[in-house]
């Protein structure tokens, strides 16, 4: 496949490393120096576009590459709210569209696993649950996507919970999260339940961001001539 590459920093890096071990093409990269060449006629030569940018510059970039009628892969998190407009625009000009607040395997393994941990822990009493979260310190977004995602994937599952509420506020019908930024942290993630007699905790913990970048392009090989809105269970057939 040829490739652009939306966003050129450590994970772009990581992103372009793995493309051509998969032996893809990278023919287009867009960086800060470079914002005004993100256009339908640079975008011509791609088959897929792979987008992991900022908060602020993720919903314009989708919507550029939706218009210009290239599928398109983002991984940028912190722009949630408006990710059923390009949803919606998607479907209507006929698109492709793969997103994935976390686009390890591992994590949505991790994402599953909690799910089910938490409608057992549902039908329990006595436990109070909270997430936490640690990430290098240039990551913009708190708490983490993939953190928000666990937190909404367990509130479905656990009577009385309605989403999240980021630490150190606190409220009893919301998810804690607690988000800490260190050094060059690649991502961890522990849910933890806690009660008068024990403490159940899962993590995951990423070693790197190979792992996000192999997912990541996975789905872009995934994404190609397919049509509509994916996420990480299409890929992964969860």
């Amino acid at each position: 496949m040829k490739l652009a590459l939306i966003g050129y920093g450590k994970m772009g890096h990581e992103l372009e490393a793995i493309a051509k071990e998969r032996n893809h093409e990278v023919v287009l990269i867009i960086d800060q120096d470079n914002l005004a060449d993100l256009t339908a006629e640079k975008l011509s030569s791609v088959d897929v576009a792979l987008e992991f940018t900022s908060p602020k510059s993720a919903f314009q970039n989708v919507l550029i590459c939706i218009e210009a009628g290239k599928p398109i892969v983002s991984g940028s998190t912190g722009w949630g709210e408006r990710f059923h407009e390009a949803a919606e625009l998607c479907k209507r000009r006929g698109g492709a569209l793969f997103y994935s607040s976390n686009y390890s395997i591992g994590v949505n393994i991790f994402f599953k696993v909690n799910q089910l941990l938490a409608s057992l822990m549902g039908k329990t009493q006595g436990y109070s649950v909270a997430v936490e979260e640690v990430h290098h310190t240039q990551k913009l977004d708190a708490p983490s996507g993939t953190a928000i995602t666990l937190a909404e994937l367990m509130a479905k599952e656990l009577p009385g919970m309605k989403g999240w509420v980021l630490a150190p506020e606190k409220l009893d019908n919301k998810i804690s999260i607690t988000a800490r930024r260190e050094g060059s942290v690649p991502g961890t993630h522990s849910v933890t339940y806690s009660s008068d007699v024990d403490e159940i905790t899962f993590t995951h913990a990423a070693k790197s961001r190979k792992g996000f970048a192999l997912g990541a392009v996975l789905a872009a090989e995934f994404l190609k001539d397919r049509k509509g809105v994916f996420g990480m269970n299409d890929l992964l057939k969860l």
